[in-house]
């Protein structure tokens, strides 16, 4: 009985010498928290978020577990991208990653502290006052660009080899995008002339203005339609495609979901391959680089998507040099 208490009184001692569980567990770490911006609808993007995820994912960072996304999607209303860009800062996010220029024009308006990743901006971000200069952005923005204008051209050249006698073509233009049919016309109309094209631009200011551009370009009879970007075209894709479909008008794109959706060709840089570069940016700024540092970077990996299936109704045969040059040929 002796021998018993005094175990007892052994065990109690130790137990207070111990030091309490609660110290000895590992803290649990801060998961980080992106903000992601995007002018489209949330059904839009889901290549490039994919793409984007898997990304992270290949770096380490499982979305829900090492890192948490908070999702703002604009619908195609370019006006409410400062106030969802204003709330992502409100939740105190540790980073947002702005898809397209106005997004990340909207991010680096609400804020000059919190670190901003810009992907698949089509315009110079220097010229547009987004950062210092490629190489040493300067400030809290760096990212990706995606040289829209600079491919206008060879939109244009896509669009002669599959309509050679053609002269005329319509450039439908985001007109709620400031800026937009400046930029197109600049670099369009010297690469027009080069190749004997006449263009015309077509201001969309909203989406009720569609069906009053659809009427004049079915007056005007244009040989072929080149939409430019810009979120009101990316938001009624669909209904763009059809159209020129319905109207038998040969159409270039900037991104493939147009082809995919009916379109007859799109070129431009890969939207899947920046969204996942994007993540490297992420990576580097969580363990501590600045984007002020970081260059930013152009495309590598470009596009050319055909749909022959389309080009079938259209009565058009795709030269067998341009086939070749295809990344990808819908049937």
């Amino acid at each position: 009985m002796q021998s018993r208490a005094v175990g007892l009184l052994v065990l109690c001692i130790l137990g207070l010498l111990a030091p309490p569980f609660v110290a000895t567990a590992q803290p649990r770490r801060n998961v980080p928290k992106l903000g992601i911006l995007f002018t489209g609808r949330a059904t839009e993007p889901r290549a490039s978020l994919e793409a984007f995820r898997r990304g992270l994912r290949e770096l380490g960072y499982v979305e829900g577990q090492s890192i948490a996304i908070a999702y703002r999607f604009a619908e195609g209303e370019a006006e409410r991208l400062p106030e969802l860009a204003a709330e992502l800062v409100r939740l105190k996010v540790d980073m947002i990653v702005a898809y397209a220029f106005l997004a990340a024009r909207a991010a680096k308006q609400a804020t000059q502290t919190t670190p901003i990743v810009m992907v698949d901006v089509g315009r110079d971000p220097v010229e547009a006052g987004l950062v210092e200069s490629l190489a040493r952005p300067g400030g809290n923005m760096t990212g990706l660009t995606d040289m829209g204008v600079q491919l206008h051209g060879k939109r244009l050249e896509l669009l002669k080899e599959v309509v050679p006698l053609g002269s005329h073509v319509a450039v439908l233009v985001d007109g709620a995008t400031p800026g937009q049919r400046r930029l197109h016309m600049q670099e369009d109309e010297r690469a027009a002339r080069a190749l004997g094209w006449t263009l015309q631009a077509w201001e969309v200011q909203g989406t009720e203005d569609f069906e009053r551009v659809f009427a004049a370009l079915t007056e005007e009879r244009p040989d072929a339609l080149y939409v430019a970007g810009g979120p009101l075209m990316i938001a009624n894709r669909k209904r763009i495609v059809n159209f020129a479909f319905q109207s038998r008008l040969p159409s270039v794109y900037e991104w493939r979901e147009a082809v995919e959706d009916g379109g007859l060709i799109s070129y431009g840089p890969s939207r899947a391959d920046l969204s996942r570069r994007a993540a490297t940016y992420v990576d580097k700024i969580l363990k501590g680089a600045k984007p002020a540092d970081l260059p930013v970077e152009r495309p590598i990996k470009f596009e050319l998507v055909l749909n022959l299936k389309t080009a079938k109704a259209l009565g058009i045969t795709f030269p067998p040099t341009l086939l070749i040059q295809a990344d990808e040929v819908i049937q």
